[in-house]
């Protein structure tokens, strides 16, 4: 009976890495790797597997340490009437303390609002010179962490970690519902973080952790970066081919890279939201995320995946551009 178990973990695994070709975004280059191949009378393409993205950083590397706040809730009982009583009360219960990220953003930008609020108003002057003191030390102080604050809901959160997650595909096609919908929920990360210290925008929970599931539908950061790594192989691959050709009369069959196109829009869109919100708090970027997003999500860096993809890409047009075209299309 060994042998029947072990027939069928070999054949699970026969499966399972012949369905690596099968992914929709690698028939697309096979399918024109084949063209070309035909075209210049050659058998066909050499070819090798992408490289993966790198580990998004651990926890421990891309959050900002805040020191905790700590007082009595006597001290905060007489802060009363800046209206932070039940609201710390319900952040120090068992719930409030293993609330996620999101929550804890909300409660601290509240906190933040009802302190400044608080200040900016008549209260101080009914206050003991104590408690007057105590209230204007914990505005400052959160009105300092606020940005940090913002930057470990964001990165601390499960939605967003998910997003460059190395167990993924290359983004096959472009839903352009799907898009629009993660790109909305990226704006109003990045207006939640704009609007942090501003005392009119009020932000809707409901509605966070609406776009924050819809980060978590869809890896695309993870997705767009590895369709980025496959088009720069096959295209590098392609470009091998063309670049041996001695006899340049070879024509080859016109390439209607429209996929490509999609694929070129989106990652240009996706990767500027993401970098915009990155680079929108104003605090000091943990070493691993800044490493992180040079290697991989940089617009300008040349080594990066966009980077590298441009350079196949104008490579491959100008080596394709010495073929004439065959005129029977």
């Amino acid at each position: 009976m060994a042998w029947r178990g072990n027939f069928f973990i070999a054949l699970t695994l026969s499966a399972l890495l012949a369905g690596c070709g099968d992914h929709p975004a690698e028939q697309q280059w096979q399918t024109y790797h084949q063209q070309l191949a035909n075209d210049l009378d050659q058998a066909g393409i050499e070819r090798a597997n992408p490289m993966n993205i790198g580990d998004f950083p651990e926890r421990s590397a891309r959050l900002i340490d805040i020191p905790e706040t700590r007082d009595s809730m006597l001290n905060i009982y007489a802060l009363r009437e800046c209206q932070i009583t039940s609201l710390i009360a319900a952040r120090n219960n068992q719930l409030g303390r293993v609330a996620p990220p999101s929550q804890q953003w909300l409660y601290e930008r509240t906190l933040w609002q009802r302190l400044s609020t608080c200040w900016n108003s008549d209260v101080p002057e009914q206050l003991s010179d104590e408690d007057r003191t105590r209230l204007q030390q914990l505005t400052v102080t959160k009105t300092a962490q606020l940005p940090a604050v913002s930057w470990n809901a964001i990165f601390d959160s499960s939605e967003w970690v998910k997003s460059f997650s190395r167990a993924s595909q290359p983004l096959a096609t472009v839903d352009e519902n799907t898009i629009t919908s993660q790109l909305e929920a990226i704006d109003y990360l990045q207006r939640m973080t704009d609007h942090q210290f501003d005392l009119d925008w009020q932000q809707d929970s409901s509605a966070l952790e609406n776009h924050l599931k819809t980060l978590q539908e869809q890896p695309l950061t993870a997705e767009v970066l590895r369709a980025l790594l496959l088009a720069t192989q096959r295209l590098t691959e392609a470009n091998a081919l063309l670049a041996q050709q001695k006899d340049v009369t070879h024509c080859l069959r016109r390439w209607e890279p429209q996929s490509l196109e999609r694929l070129v829009d989106t990652a240009q869109q996706w990767l500027t939201a993401i970098n915009r919100l990155i680079d929108a708090q104003p605090v000091d970027k943990p070493i691993a995320i800044q490493r992180y997003q040079a290697r991989w999500l940089s617009l300008e860096n040349a080594q990066a995946p966009w980077g590298q993809f441009q350079q196949a890409l104008t490579e491959h047009q100008a080596l394709r551009a010495r073929f004439p075209t065959c005129s029977d299309n």
